[in-house]
């Protein structure tokens, strides 16, 4: 058990500039890559709705459940006041969530704990599942978190490091790919029970201005994650 949370607790090597590139790289493929973001994008999902929930639970709304649909859809259910302060945080938290996760995770990163990054995330995912209220989200979040286990439990400090950028890039530039695919479906007439939306009907603010907040709330997380990656010179 000592080993074990000694290993958490460690500081891992500084990556190399060719990994946080390549990392960053790969990341960007994974999006920009239409047949692979229909798969990869449910991701975004877990991130945007575990958002929605923690931000329930911080709030004080009682959480009823999360589901995860194969159209990379997701819904998340909570108990209390329908309008108020604590209704708009949770509607604000979904779509920068990603974002603000993958700063999060930049930080952890920028400190050398790419495996407690990873443990943490695992932790997560846990209490995520435990709030899971359909069979696809079930399997969703299980099968990601089967994926981020094995490579805890078996992967090499440098597989571990690889796979804790790869994710963290990931969750910074898929975020505001989101954010324009949200304001697409929207031109489109569809989307109009979006956070957006939602927040327009309890706000009077206009949705498009909330899709530019969210927007400009996810390049912000993407500066900074950059600036913390090392990438640029200091």
């Amino acid at each position: 058990m000592k080993e074990f949370w000694d290993n958490i607790t460690s500081v891992q090597p500084e990556p190399s500039l060719q990994l946080i590139i390549g990392t960053g790289v790969a990341a960007l493929l994974l999006i920009a890559w239409r047949p692979i973001w229909k798969h990869t994008r449910q991701v975004v999902t877990i991130a945007h709705e575990g958002a929605h929930g923690l931000i329930a639970a911080l709030v004080g709304r009682k959480l009823s459940g999360i589901r995860l649909h194969s159209d990379t859809s997701g819904v998340t259910v909570s108990r209390g006041k329908p309008t108020g302060g604590g209704m708009i945080a949770v509607l604000l938290a979904g779509y920068p969530g990603p974002a603000l996760f993958g700063l999060a995770a930049a930080f952890v990163l920028s400190r050398g704990y790419a495996v407690a990054l990873l443990w943490g995330l695992l932790a997560a995912l846990v209490i995520l599942l435990l709030q899971i209220r359909n069979l696809f989200g079930l399997w969703s979040v299980l099968v990601f978190g089967a994926l981020v286990f094995s490579v805890t439990w078996w992967g090499s400090p440098s597989v571990q490091s690889t796979f804790a950028h790869l994710l963290t890039w990931f969750l910074l530039l898929a975020a505001p790919r989101a954010v324009l695919e949200l304001q697409r479906s929207r031109r489109h007439g569809q989307g109009r029970s979006s956070d957006a939306d939602q927040l327009r009907r309890l706000t009077g603010v206009p949705a498009l201005m909330w899709v530019g907040v969210f927007g400009l709330v996810t390049l912000a997380c993407l500066a900074l994650g950059v600036l913390w990656s090392g990438v640029l010179p200091s």
